[in-house]
């Protein structure tokens, strides 16, 4: 799947958040943090979107416009679809 764009729905305090948006660096893989506790329209968003009021949530959209939504700090899923070999 080629992707083209990347967004972290992220808390400044949330530790599973700091350990993706780590992994997304040592990865290499350029993305955008979203700190819905600091953008309430971002959290708006994020929920209306996916449903969940928890994060770490991961938006990955395609080329063609889609998005795929991930739950969580999911190394598997996100290795996955973003076609990381470890």
């Amino acid at each position: 799947m080629k992707t083209k764009k990347i967004k972290l729905y992220s808390t400044m305090s949330c530790p599973y958040c700091r350990m993706e948006k780590s992994w997304l660096e040592e990865n290499s893989i350029d993305h955008e943090v979203v700190y819905v506790d600091q953008n309430q329209e971002e959290a708006i968003n994020m929920v209306r979107k996916t449903g969940q009021m928890g994060v770490p949530v991961t938006e990955i959209e395609t080329e063609n416009g889609e998005s795929e939504y991930i739950v969580g700090f999911d190394v598997q899923k996100l290795s996955e679809i973003l076609d990381i070999k470890n």
